[in-house]
């Protein structure tokens, strides 16, 4: 079977709790779920290195949400977005904008949905390289999905452990390469001028093992002025230098030389032309452009006390250019920074870690201790978007400033495991994050920034059966504003500088739950409730900037289930269903227009970007050997655009159906696969632009769309 493990959770309060509680045990509490499932028994999760804890052990004994998705699964889609395979896993949002200039929209238990571009308020890591900059900023275009292993997602408490701006961790590892010299090549095409093509090499030895991937994409867009195009390259290498020594290096290159961005649309706009581009975004040709390169090493041995030992270093250069629609007029006011900002960024960092296992009291208790150190120098420019009449072109520099980012960060935590009984979970990590930024066409005025938190996590898991368990687990965490946050005190840019004001939010995060894995069924159940002080949100949004500041108190609450298993010899199904009430607290502040017009969001506002219900269900027939035919239904609830609650989107439901035929050969595999993408022509906006300035909040969904990709490999 085709295989996604993940973690559920649940509010542990009124008729949620209790109904979700009462279906999942009245299944859970014997050995074995409904006999129609015959004789099958569905493959078993075996010990696998999880993120909560930083060791290798099942992911049932882990007091904390854990999702896993296979390297097939990823392989399932056609390689680009994320958002194509990990949609199965509850509280865990991957909207596809249908803009690459944006990037995708991620966010894990409302955390980072508010992100205007790449991903915050999670952790991105690719083979244990940071994709995520110390300031909480993160980037995720470098993943190679055809390559990968698996990608792991860690929610909770237990993703404070991580660092600045962890409300999740999301993690990809590539494949290592089977034994022997191997290689393949794919192509695909599909709807909307889509192309991809792939290559790829490895070999598979007794001390080494070593990968290459390399992908290149196109597509004209759904909409006007949406084309985009990508290359990727990802490698990595692995010696055995001693039989307890090992070194491996990875590297990987993106290149995306345009990226056509279409703007969201107005209410008017989408329902007259869902397909058009946004205001001005042709006339001033509305782009992106992006290089980015990254290397890193990581070396593991066991020292002569059998402690484990790991050493990570990593670098990397991203260099990329945005052309907005300002309009020439706003641009041409002497304080504007300009409607093209140009980012070039450096970045390096390690880790130290020291990992063991001693006995306690007849237990195993397993220990990491670690440190990190993390920087980042950043030039910032920002260049009018036109020169004398011609619009769209890179004009006088208005914007020029020179940012630095810092961290050093300690982690401990441990596991104490008492047989037959369960787990015991504690750590902590303290964080300290520096900013300084000189403004050169301000004078060189120099700006500082520190922050600093120290946060723990407790965690406790107890054998309610062989098969059943359940866990309770409690965590502070922090985000602080990344440098885009910062970056302006006003939309005009009138009084320059860094917001100094902004402060970190910081969050109380608990969490409860149940975990079985059977025979014929695995399953999670479990209840979050997460409480944040001075979350950050947009105060003034205008002529292309944000101006953020830190509202009252918010309150996450929510409810996540995932059931997989086998209904019959031939078919297996998966069902995921997020419910989350995502709310202020108090009265706060915002601006209705510019200048600012102050305006009272009121407590109990729903936070934009949240739907309250999200459910994803499954079902694949496995026909005969090698064939397979799935079909899937996603469906979301309605949520708002804008903090005042005024502008929102419609919720919506879209069905997916997806044929793979593979063949093995005496000289390697030939697989096909066939997808048909909102099977039923729905037309909904999946994701939104929230507070956009203009009302240009929706970003609306491809309709029906096919896809035929075509795989060979050769051994």
């Amino acid at each position: 079977m085709t295989r996604v493990q993940y973690s559920i959770s649940a509010v542990c309060r009124g008729r949620v709790w209790s109904q979700c509680a009462c279906l999942l045990l009245s299944c859970l509490s014997f050995s074995a779920c409904p006999a129609s499932a015959g004789s099958i028994e569905i493959e078993e999760i075996g010990s696998v290195t999880v993120l909560a804890t930083r060791q290798t052990e099942s992911t049932l004994e882990v007091p904390a949400s854990v999702g896993r998705v296979e390297g097939e699964v990823l392989r399932s889609g056609a390689g680009v977005n994320l958002s194509e395979a990990l949609g199965a896993l509850p509280g865990l949002s991957v909207q596809n904008r249908g803009n690459y200039a944006q990037d995708l929209q991620i966010s894990m238990r409302g955390f980072g949905a508010r992100s205007g571009f790449g991903a915050r308020g999670i952790r991105l890591y690719a083979d244990g390289i940071p994709g995520t900059m110390p300031d909480g900023q993160g980037q995720y275009s470098h993943f190679d999905l055809s390559g990968a292993d698996h990608v792991e997602v860690l929610r909770g408490p237990f993703s404070a452990l991580y660092g600045n701006a962890s409300g999740g961790v999301l993690a990809i590892t590539t494949a290592a390469a089977p034994d022997g010299l191997g290689g393949g090549v794919g192509a695909e095409s599909g709807s909307d001028g889509f192309r991809r093509y792939t290559v790829n090499a490895s070999d598979g030895s007794e001390h080494s093992n070593w990968v290459m991937n390399l992908a290149h994409f196109r597509t004209e867009g759904y909409r006007a002025h949406s084309a985009a195009s990508r290359s990727t390259l990802n490698t990595k290498w692995r010696w055995d230098l001693t039989e307890l020594s090992h070194l491996t290096l990875v590297a990987n290159a993106v290149e995306t030389p345009f990226v056509e961005d279409p703007l969201g649309l107005t209410a008017a706009q989408l329902a007259s032309d869902r397909e058009q581009a946004g205001t001005n975004a042709l006339a001033y040709n509305t782009r992106k452009r992006l290089v980015q390169q990254q290397a890193g090493a990581t070396f593991e041995t066991v020292l002569p006390s059998g402690t484990k030992m790991v050493w990570t270093a990593y670098a990397g250069h991203r260099h990329s250019t945005q052309f907005q629609a300002i309009l020439k007029s706003v641009e041409a006011l002497a304080t504007h920074p300009g409607g093209v900002i140009d980012l070039d960024r450096r970045y390096r960092g390690g880790e130290w870690r020291l990992q063991d296992t001693l006995t306690v009291f007849g237990g195993p208790l397993s220990w990491t201790a670690g440190l990190t150190a993390d920087g980042l120098d950043e030039e910032r420019r920002g260049y009018l978007n036109f020169f004398g009449t011609n619009l769209g072109v890179q004009g006088a520099l208005r914007r020029n400033e020179s940012n630095t980012v810092s961290n050093v960060d300690e982690y401990l935590q441990a596991q104490w495991r008492v047989a037959q009984l369960g787990q015991l979970s504690v750590g902590v990590r303290h964080t300290d994050i520096g900013i300084r930024s000189v403004s050169h066409t301000n004078g060189n005025a120099l700006t500082t920034i520190h922050y600093g938190a120290t946060n723990p996590v407790i965690g406790l898991l107890v054998h309610l059966q062989p098969r059943l368990v359940a866990y309770a687990s409690f965590g502070k965490g922090f985000e602080t504003p990344t440098l885009n946050d910062l970056a302006y005190r006003s939309t005009s840019g009138a009084v320059s500088g860094l917001n100094t004001a902004l402060q970190p939010a910081r969050s109380d995060n608990r969490e409860v739950g149940l975990k079985f894995a059977g025979e014929y069924l695995r399953a999670t159940l479990a209840g979050f409730d997460i409480r944040t002080e001075n979350e950050l949100a947009v105060k003034a949004n205008s002529g292309g900037r944000s101006v953020y500041e830190n509202i009252g108190p918010t309150r996450r609450r929510g409810a996540e289930l995932s059931i997989e298993g086998k209904l019959a010899p031939k078919l297996s199904g998966t069902l995921a269903y997020t419910l989350m009430n995502a709310l202020t607290l108090s009265d706060y502040a915002a601006c209705a227009a510019t200048p600012c017009v102050p305006v009272i969001i009121k407590a109990g506002s729903a936070l934009p970007a949240v739907p309250r219900n999200a459910l994803y269900a499954a079902l694949a027939l496995h026909v005969k050997e090698g064939l397979t035919i799935t079909g899937e239904t996603v469906g979301r609830a309605g949520m708002y655009a804008d903090d005042r609650n005024l502008a929102a989107v419609s919720s919506y439901w879209a069905a997916n159906l997806r044929m793979e035929w593979a063949q093995h050969l005496s000289w390697g595999r030939l697989s096909e696969t066939v997808r048909l993408d909102n099977v039923f022509d729905r037309r909904y906006v999946g994701s939104v632009i929230v507070n956009e300035s203009n009302g240009r909040y929706y970003e609306p969904s491809a309709g029906r769309t096919a896809l035929l990709m075509v795989n060979l490999a050769l051994r």
